[in-house]
C-alpha cells in the first residue's frame, strides 16, 4: 500500500474523532459500540479541545491523498487521568487506522514516527493502555519497546516506552 505521514493539521480534527472511535477494539464477531461513545467524558477526553501546547498529532493518507489512520500524544493530569496514565509528564498514546487498511505497516509507521517526535521534543517517555485480547496491538507495541507496567482492574495493561 502506497501512504505518507504528515503532521496533523486543524482540518484533520473532525477524521481523529473517526481515529478515536476506531481505536475501540472490537473482537471479532462482536458488536461495534455506538458512535456517540467518544462523546462519554472518560473518552471525549482524549480528544477535547484539542490543540494544547501538548496535543500532536500525525496522520497517515493514501495514494489518493485520503486519511487512513492517526496516531497522537495528550498529556493528562491525576485528576483527569486516561486509562493508559502514569504521571503528569508522560504523555498518553493513541492510534487507529481505518478496518481496510490494517495490516500494511501503516500503524507500525506512525508509531515510529511519534515516537521519534516524542523522544526529539524531550517527552521521557510514551504510555498507553491496550486490551490483552488485541493482540496485534499488544505486539506491535511490544515490538516498539512498550512495557507492560500495570494491568487493571477491567484487564487492560497500562503500558509505558521509555525515550
Amino acid at each position: 500500500m502506497n501512504y505518507s505521514i504528515r503532521p496533523l493539521e486543524v482540518r484533520d480534527v473532525p477524521f481523529l474523532w473517526e481515529m478515536l472511535y476506531q481505536s475501540i477494539y472490537v473482537p471479532e464477531g462482536h458488536q461495534a459500540p455506538r458512535r456517540e461513545i467518544v462523546k462519554e467524558q472518560s473518552i471525549a477526553k482524549y480528544l477535547e479541545d484539542w490543540g494544547s501546547d501538548h496535543d500532536y498529532a500525525f496522520i497517515a493518507l493514501d495514494g489518493q491523498n485520503h486519511p487512513v489512520g492517526a496516531v497522537w500524544i495528550r498529556i493528562f493530569n491525576y485528576e483527569n487521568a486516561g486509562y493508559g496514565f502514569i504521571d503528569d509528564v508522560t504523555p498518553e498514546l493513541g492510534m487507529a487506522i481505518m478496518p481496510q487498511h490494517r495490516g500494511y505497516g501503516v500503524g507500525k509507521d506512525l508509531l515510529a514516527k511519534i515516537i521519534d517526535f516524542a523522544r526529539s521534543n524531550g517527552y521521557p517517555a510514551l504510555s498507553l493502555s491496550v486490551g490483552p485480547i488485541n493482540k496485534v496491538a499488544l505486539q506491535l507495541y511490544e515490538k516498539s519497546g512498550f512495557q507492560k507496567v500495570y494491568q487493571d482492574d477491567g484487564g487492560s495493561w497500562t503500558m509505558k516506552v521509555e525515550l
